[in-house]
């Protein structure tokens, strides 16, 4: 499920997007945000899907080999430790997710079957295949252990997998790590005899409403929080401040003063942390500085409304 993290992270760039297009069309904008949130449950089902389709292309691949007329005896009697995973089983067999991928219309494996082809390929001369295929155990957690490194060495770092994503979808050009991640925590939760069930998108209705409530209250205050920012940045030409930066500040500032019970500290980390990935090299020290500035300020004109204690 998506996090608060990359819910503002979402949020700033559609406040980005925004500012560039000039545009006053906030119910669209607002759309288009729940719209770039929504697809990433496209990319994760997607790949989920992957996994069982480089299965499918083994199993067969292995039943034309046994059809040969002059197959080897290797080929006649084929290790299936491979095809017989009991995750991809798992996986294969969801409901959720095949209903899912029915329902949304997902075949890109099917009318795009190189990158399973790549997969396989890739998978087939990994030494991870090759100590897995060798080993005398069986058992899940070692069919776990092998999917898990497979999609986090394989899968995961491939860049033709990771330009084709960004070619079908312009949001998810930043999606690609964080879905990666959900990837990994869904396959090392499954258990043995268990089944997959597509969890949802959002921890709950609060983290969906915090999604429209941060972009317009940054958007709707933007001229009183600027002046907030001025006042801390004297010896700055606003030219000067990146525009991510301001962005960035602005929305800590709606946090600080719009958002009752998330913690001061909570909002200032989360920003710098941000800036680190999506700004300059030197942003997450302009960042706290001005929003140190900012807060000891609201604190002393007892500006701030946080409901609880330790939230300042």
């Amino acid at each position: 499920m998506i996090n608060r993290r990359h819910i503002r992270v979402k949020v700033m760039q559609s406040v980005y997007a925004l500012q560039q297009s000039k545009s006053d069309n906030l119910i669209r904008e607002e759309k288009f945000l729940y719209y770039s949130i929504d697809k990433m449950y496209d990319m994760y089902a997607l790949l989920l899907r992957l996994l069982v389709e480089v299965r499918n292309l083994e199993s067969n691949h292995i039943a034309i080999s046994k059809k040969k007329f002059l197959a080897t005896a290797e080929e006649k009697n084929p290790n299936t430790k491979f095809i017989d995973n009991t995750v991809f089983n798992i996986l294969s067999e969801s409901v959720s997710l095949n209903e899912y991928l029915e329902t949304q219309h997902l075949t890109n494996w099917e009318l795009d079957d190189e990158y399973v082809k790549e997969v396989w390929k890739l998978t087939k001369e990994s030494e991870i295949y090759a100590s897995y295929m060798e080993s005398n155990t069986n058992n899940f957690q070692e069919d776990k252990e092998f999917v898990v490194a497979m999609f986090k060495t394989i899968v995961a770092p491939n860049d033709k997998i990771a330009d084709y994503f960004e070619d079908k979808n312009i949001t998810w050009v930043d999606d690609i790590p964080f879905v990666n991640t959900w990837i990994v925590k869904t396959l090392n939760s499954l258990k043995a005899n268990g089944t997959l069930q597509l969890g949802r998108l959002y921890k709950d209705d609060d983290d969906k409403k915090f999604v429209v409530d941060l972009f317009r209250k940054v958007v709707l205050n933007q001229s009183e929080f600027e002046k907030e920012i001025e006042d801390k940045t004297p010896n700055w030409d606003k030219d000067r401040i990146a525009e991510i930066d301001l962005i960035l500040i602005k929305m800590a500032i709606a946090e600080f003063l719009k958002f009752p019970s998330i913690p001061t500290s909570v909002s200032i980390n989360e920003y710098i942390e941000i800036s680190k990935d999506y700004s300059t090299d030197k942003s997450s020290y302009f960042i706290n500085g001005v929003l140190d500035k900012i807060l000891k300020e609201f604190s002393a004109s007892k500006r701030l409304n946080k409901i609880g204690r330790g939230l300042i």
